[in-house]
């Protein structure tokens, strides 16, 4: 089970001082999460040229090591990047000190001040400790449920469709999971937003 948009109450149950959304008027922020992935990112980084749109992309320090010339190339695009550990684990079910030395390993290879936690499951501990490290924990405000293998690809974008406006951060997966749906869905997404005058930013 998953919220496509996080009620109130679910934000209660984490620090106050994660971010969910930015203030704005007229700009949206597209995150994607997992890659680099061979196929998915490339398409991404196409679409987002051919909108002339920047996003953050939350990366897996072991992906990064897999595909270094495409994490490259999101760099330099002038995107922005995040951590979001070096194996994608699961904070709900991870130590605090394994959870900080995994997060530590993705340094490594991704330089960023930026951290989600795969899953969006972090204990308080370990946010507690990464914002102490001086990360910004970045969460969202839509979860499109493009990694939903049961959602077709068009309820993947009629879940942004609802839910997207300005100042939201939106979450797709740049991963072979959620591909056909967020194919679809990202092209008319970046469509969509240029049609409503909003501008892309990044985090």
């Amino acid at each position: 089970m998953y919220f496509v948009k996080p009620p109130a109450l679910l934000k209660r149950l984490f620090p106050a001082d994660l971010t969910w959304r930015k203030e704005s008027h007229d700009t949206v922020y597209l995150s994607f999460d997992d890659g680099p992935h061979p196929v998915a990112t490339p398409f991404v980084l196409d679409q987002l040229d051919a909108f002339h749109a920047k996003a953050t992309f939350f990366c897996i320090g072991k992906n990064v090591s897999l595909h270094p010339d495409i994490y490259h190339r999101i760099v330099i695009g002038e995107h922005s990047v995040g951590n979001h550990t070096q194996n994608h684990l699961n904070g709900w079910k991870t130590s605090t000190d394994i959870y900080l030395k995994n997060v530590r390993s993705a340094t490594s290879t991704i330089d960023s001040t930026l951290f989600r936690p795969p899953y969006g499951k972090i204990k308080k501990a370990q946010a507690v400790a990464i914002q102490k490290q001086g990360y910004e924990i970045v969460m969202w405000d839509v979860l499109c449920g493009d990694f939903d293998t049961k959602l077709s690809p068009e309820q993947c974008w009629q879940n942004i469709r609802r839910h997207l406006r300005p100042g939201a951060i939106v979450v797709f997966h740049d991963s072979a999971k959620a591909w056909e749906r967020m194919r679809y869905a990202l092209p008319l997404t970046l469509d969509y937003c240029r049609s409503q005058n909003w501008k892309f930013g990044t985090l």
